[in-house]
């Protein structure tokens, strides 16, 4: 995965293969938003002027390098899960068993991309941090890192949607859009704050 992120990805997903698709790609925009991050967090660590931060931006540094990590993980889980959900399709539908079946893959096949989500959130949060203690040379790449991060969470709420979309229960289903629905917003809140944040340094200088 690591390779296909640097090589081959953007080949794959643009090709008539049904993966990777959406979720993938969201994922891997997570990777690159909490990567950015760490890179503010390397341009800041060690300099006297943000001195009194070091630890805090050495936490940074860490906790970014575990989640695009993590969003790589994610992006190769959703491929993963849609073979058995193609296949649980195809089952023809007078099949005993059948429904129970969908239902299962399509539980899993939500599973990944509502981790994307959690994950851009927890992104979101390191950056709305890194836009006050991270060095101002690198402040827009906080504002692109963020621009990443809420199409991460954005776009994985599609692939949660369009899977609960099938469910036979429906609580269940309603359930996990309304779990996403709340998690994308208040990530989108706090990345749009973020750009909003470094735009205006950017611009007032």
């Amino acid at each position: 995965m690591a390779d296909r992120m640097l090589y081959g990805f953007l080949d794959e997903l643009s090709s008539g293969a049904p993966t990777p698709g959406g979720g993938g790609a969201s994922a891997v925009c997570g990777a690159v938003a909490a990567a950015l991050g760490s890179m503010v967090g390397n341009l800041t660590s060690g300099k006297k002027k943000y001195a009194e931060y070091q630890e805090e931006i050495e936490t940074v540094i860490a906790k970014c390098g575990i989640l695009v990590k993590e969003f790589e993980a994610l992006a190769e889980k959703d491929e993963k899960v849609f073979e058995p959900l193609a296949k649980a399709y195809s089952i023809p539908k007078d099949q005993e068993g059948r429904d129970k079946i969908l239902e299962g893959v399509l539980r899993e096949a939500s599973t990944a991309p509502y981790e994307v989500v959690e994950k851009a959130y927890e992104t979101a949060l390191i950056l709305d941090r890194l836009a006050v203690i991270g060095s101002r040379l690198a402040v827009s790449d906080v504002g692109v890192a963020a621009a990443a991060c809420e199409t991460a969470a954005k776009g994985a709420a599609m692939n949660v949607y369009i899977n609960t979309k099938s469910m036979k229960d429906r609580a269940y289903a309603q359930e996990l859009n309304q779990k996403t629905i709340d998690l994308v917003d208040r990530t989108a809140g706090i990345c749009s704050k973020v750009y909003d944040e470094v735009k205006s340094i950017l611009i007032s200088g």
